[in-house]
């Protein structure tokens, strides 16, 4: 919360706080359409149903909006990846990756900007794909790299390397979910239904994770 928004009343900093979420949504919305030079802070204002200049007062410029839009969504999605983590620390290593494959296809499902902002920003080199890498990107893939070595040595997934195998995985599901629109026109599956989301997830998880820790020695 900025200085100004301290001094603010309670009724008024809750309003305040409604509109710069109003603004965070409405500009991963926006960004993740159009990119970062095809999006106005007008057109993101305009979605947001809100004043023009409440961008500047909530985060000073574009860039800073569309950080502020990236940090809110990947935020969300490491928190559900962690809440996961603790809810399965007990299971084996395979479930407990299956389990994170799963919620990524869900989350990418209800968030598809999740997906689009990375296509959007990996068009061209820029700082913002450098900031995204840096902060989000390296080290989701480094976690999930230590994962699947780990599961390569008890025989589960395929010898190669992790961090290839950990982005084929990402992008055979949230690159899939960004293409919705096409796979559901071309094809006629529709990423919409929920069980298609499982049968997704569960096909993924037999084409990478096809060995079995329980016959795997451990020693």
């Amino acid at each position: 919360m900025s200085s100004a928004q301290e001094k603010l009343p309670r009724k008024q900093q809750q309003r305040s706080l409604r509109t710069k979420q109003k603004l965070l949504n409405a500009a991963l919305e926006a960004f993740s359409e159009g990119g970062f030079q095809g999006t106005s802070t007008r057109d993101i204002a305009a979605r947001a149903g809100v004043h023009h200049p409440l961008i500047t007062y909530h985060f000073s410029n574009k860039e800073r909006l569309w950080k502020s839009a990236v940090k809110n969504i990947f935020s969300s999605f490491i928190k559900a990846l962690l809440k996961a983590q603790e809810e399965y620390a007990k299971d084996c290593p395979k479930t407990r990756f299956a389990v994170m494959i799963r919620i990524y296809v869900h989350y990418a499902a209800s968030h598809p900007a999740l997906h689009k902002i990375i296509l959007q920003e990996s068009s061209n080199p820029s700082g913002r794909l450098e900031w995204l890498s840096e902060n989000f990107l390296k080290p989701l893939s480094d976690i999930a790299s230590g994962h699947i070595t780990e599961l390569q040595d008890k025989g589960v997934i395929v010898s190669g390397d992790p961090a290839l195998i950990y982005n084929m995985i990402r992008v055979s599901s949230g690159g899939l979910i960004a293409l919705a629109l096409e796979l559901k026109s071309s094809c006629g599956i529709d990423l919409d239904r929920e069980e298609n989301l499982d049968k997704l997830a569960d096909l993924i998880i037999r084409v990478f994770l096809p060995g079995d820790t329980a016959i795997v020695p451990t020693s």
